[in-house]
């Protein structure tokens, strides 16, 4: 779609986070044989430990073989003799001149590219012997871990309020023997102390296996640096969110901008295995961001319905807001945000980096994600959330087949929004992608109406 193109062609910062993941498996299939790193999977964000082992996280699914757009291919190339920014300006002019028309797609190309390799692994995840009622995250990171064990080291886990997620963790034993565990008690109020203990004795245990697996010492020093870059990562994902994704005009059109949203919600799991770099992108993307909008290159959005569409971590229908935006809305992608996860890592001179890690973690849980007894506090936390960026509408992503309280919060969850926010909300369910779009789009169509009348 020419609309992508036109907006990301000059967004250096969005090409090299998509190139970066989708060429992946050569970075760390070298990392792993000629530099002797260990790779050890993570998910959910929480590639931390792994950083500070100097050992490589790696959410599985980039160790797969992803057919690469032309213009990454083509870029790539040119950027081996011209530079980045020289060679995003040049091919930039190519587009103008309708030369080769390389750049016909490239962002929402990307995404299609990868969520093709998702229901792949999501197929291979459903044909092993187990349930076959798991939503289909659980599947899906199921079918990575099965398609690329012999890679991986490591696995590390955090125990969440998933109990498919945990239970099909313990089965990854069979193929993947070094399991990382890491426990985070659900936190009640009054037993604050004893959960930060648990989860402190859990992290200790981690780190003496992760050194154990990678050879190497995990130190204050280590674990500070880590966390600072982590920090610095976080602050730029939240400006994109709030300070760009609040304001009445956009440096690209907001199908654009849900587009990077939604890839950085799957990069941001593992950093694309090289923090500092990540780090670097972010900040290069904010400044972009920025400076469209001091020209005043973008659209202005100033009366477009501003909508919050989530969980996506476990699995969305990325056509929902390209949907949306023809129907004259505009998309926000929060899930990281919303769970907790982009909260910053306390580091001082004299501070404990594994209590202060572990702090961060009980947070995290207090939002829903790791809390195993109702939906109250994942509840709060939507509420909460949409009540401070005063998003004019909500829709719940449902994950058929998950065995949550997650499913069960969805009525709860709308029926508290429209009661106490008198914002509209809607409930659309997701099996697979690519599945039944046309049901989502009848469905939509009636909801968009509510913000036009």
């Amino acid at each position: 779609m020419s609309v992508y193109a036109d907006d990301v062609v000059s967004f250096t910062s969005v090409l090299k986070i998509a190139y970066n993941f989708l060429t992946g498996r050569d970075y760390l299939i070298k990392k792993k044989t000629k530099e002797k790193k260990k790779l050890i999977s993570v998910a959910l964000g929480f590639p931390d430990l792994v950083y500070a082992a100097d050992s490589i996280p790696v959410f599985p699914i980039r160790m797969e073989k992803f057919k690469i757009n032309l213009y990454l291919l083509a870029l790539n190339t040119a950027k081996s003799l011209f530079g980045w920014d020289i060679t995003t300006n040049l091919l930039g002019i190519a587009r103008q001149l309708d030369f080769l028309k390389i750049v016909d797609s490239i962002i929402n190309d990307v995404l299609s590219t990868i969520n093709k390799k998702y229901n792949e692994m999501y197929d291979l995840g459903v044909i092993d012997e187990k349930s076959p009622n798991l939503c289909y995250g659980v599947n899906a990171i199921y079918g990575m871990h099965k398609s690329q064990y012999e890679n991986i080291d490591a696995n590390l886990k955090f125990k969440i309020r998933c109990s498919e997620w945990n239970n099909y963790s313990e089965s990854l034993k069979t193929i993947i023997p070094n399991q990382i565990w890491i426990d985070i008690p659900s936190g009640e109020p009054e037993n604050q102390e004893k959960s930060l203990e648990v989860i402190k004795d859990s992290i200790d245990k981690a780190i003496t296996e992760l050194e154990d697996i990678t050879g190497n010492i995990v130190t204050d020093n280590s674990l500070k640096k880590q966390f600072r870059i982590g920090n610095q990562v976080k602050r730029y994902y939240k400006t994109i969110l709030h300070e760009i994704g609040s304001s009445d005009f956009y440096p690209c059109n907001p199908a654009t901008f849900a587009e990077i949203l939604g890839l950085l919600t799957i990069s941001f799991q593992d950093y694309n295995s090289n923090a500092q770099r990540y780090l670097e992108n972010m900040s290069q993307l904010v400044k972009e961001m920025r400076e469209r909008v001091k020209k005043g290159i973008g659209m202005d959005v100033s009366n477009t319905p501003r909508l919050l569409i989530s969980p996506i971590f476990n699995g969305w229908e990325p056509e929902i807001h390209e949907m949306i935006y023809r129907f004259g809305g505009r998309t926000i992608y929060a899930d990281w945000d919303i769970l907790g996860l982009l909260e910053e890592i306390p580091v001082s001179k004299d501070s404990d980096p594994i209590m202060d890690y572990a702090s961060f973690l009980l947070n995290a849980s207090k939002k829903g994600v790791h809390c195993l007894k109702n939906c109250d506090v994942l509840v709060n936390s939507y509420l909460d959330y949409s009540k401070k960026w005063r998003f004019n509408g909500v829709i719940f992503n449902q994950v058929l087949d998950c065995h949550t309280n997650n499913s069960n919060c969805y009525e709860l969850l709308k029926n508290k929004i429209r009661n106490e926010l008198r914002k509209p909300t809607i409930i659309v369910r997701f099996k697979k992608i690519g599945e039944n779009i046309e049901d989502l789009k009848l469905k939509l169509a009636p909801f968009m109406d509510i913000f036009t009348q």
